[in-house]
């Protein structure tokens, strides 16, 4: 997929944006989720979470359940949440550690590579009715020791699906030492769509965002589109610090923020070594919920510096002020009041995105 510029270099014009009823009608909402987040890879987890054998975790993606489990002969491995016998939902913890998966229904178990263990219910004769009964398989790929899976059967291979971008994130040096160290999640009152928008272009920041400008060197502030997946960031400010951390002696000395292609945005911010990932999970036309992960060489909160405490105050609050936004925007997109938008020079990046949006819908 790639994106077409709507910028007219000749005459200096700019198109409009998507009509205001992509974020407002639920009709639009269902065909995304058929022909967008069915047939994209999607961030699901981090291979801390999954370390030991029969080590598994559970996670929803285009409304399917999946399971992601550690096999006991080491292999990783992803399967529809899904029981073949009546379709009944799995397993229904958030995560753990089994040899054996049963189905609450019926009783039957399943082997961590997916094949059946027993039917109960299917005995003598029966038995060779279901004999190849097994869990169905989710494509599944690692790449910096993150977690994709992706429901479409022929989609392209991950690394093929953003160009470059993980020889990209493979620079960061610390990412190999990073555990996920703690998840959390908020439900925000805007189309999953407004989020993205908002953080493709940084003409807000300095309204928005006092704390992000005053430490990040907005005057060499670049946005950068690549094959499905765009970059921006800049450098720390001289003599800026998070409470007593120097951010030009830290190990990262300036901000980098990914987006990829539909939902996904991972953050690197200045300080100690650090990700973290922003999701945009679609509850409905006119809601969503964002899932925030980060991504520190420490397992939980509790083991955390203060230098990553104030690292995670700062990115706190720059959300916080953006959720504020979107969700006033929100109320405007359902006004009568205009249909569309007006694209600026600077924001390509928001162009981007509208145009894979309207190339996946087939418009």
């Amino acid at each position: 997929m790639v994106y077409k510029t709507v910028m007219n270099a000749t005459e200096k014009t700019f198109e409009r944006t998507l009509t205001y009823d992509k974020y407002t009608d639920p009709k639009v909402l269902e065909k995304e989720m058929e022909l967008v987040f069915s047939k994209s890879w999607q961030l699901v987890g981090h291979v801390s979470q999954v370390e030991k054998a029969g080590a598994f975790f559970t996670a929803d993606v285009a409304n399917e359940p999946i399971i992601v489990i550690r096999g006991t002969d080491e292999v990783l491995r992803a399967f529809y949440n899904v029981c073949p016998h009546r379709a009944t939902k799995l397993e229904r913890n958030d995560s753990g550690q089994k040899k054996i998966l049963q189905c609450m229904y019926h009783g039957w178990t399943f082997k961590t590579d997916g094949a059946l263990n027993r039917a109960p219910n299917f005995r003598g004769e029966d038995a060779a009715c279901v004999q190849d009964a097994c869990l169905r398989p989710v494509r599944m790929e690692v790449q910096e020791s993150l977690i994709f899976v992706n429901i479409d059967d022929d989609a392209t291979p991950l690394a093929e699906s953003y160009g470059d971008f993980f020889d990209r994130l493979s620079q960061f040096e610390f990412l190999s030492e990073l555990k996920r160290t703690h998840r959390k999640s908020r439900v925000i009152k805007a189309n999953w769509k407004a989020y993205i928008d908002n953080y493709l272009e940084c003409d807000h920041c300095h309204i928005a965002h006092p704390s992000f400008v005053d430490t990040l060197d907005m005057k060499d502030y670049q946005i950068t589109m690549c094959e499905n997946y765009s970059i921006q960031g800049t450098v720390v400010k001289a003599d800026k610090q998070y409470g007593e951390v120097d951010l030009n002696e830290a190990e990262m000395k300036g901000g980098t923020f990914f987006w990829l292609w539909p939902n996904l945005m991972l953050t690197i911010y200045p300080g100690p070594g650090n990700m973290a990932s922003i999701e945009m999970i679609p509850i409905d036309h006119e809601t969503t919920l964002a899932v925030y992960t980060y991504y520190f060489r420490e397992d939980s909160l509790e083991d955390l510096s203060q230098d990553e405490i104030d690292l995670m105050t700062f990115a706190e609050q720059v959300r916080a002020e953006d959720i504020e936004l979107v969700e006033l925007e929100q109320i405007g997109f359902r006004s009568r009041a205009f249909n569309k938008g007006h694209y600026a020079s600077s924001e390509q990046a928001i162009v981007q995105f509208h145009e894979m949006v309207l190339e996946a819908l087939d418009e």
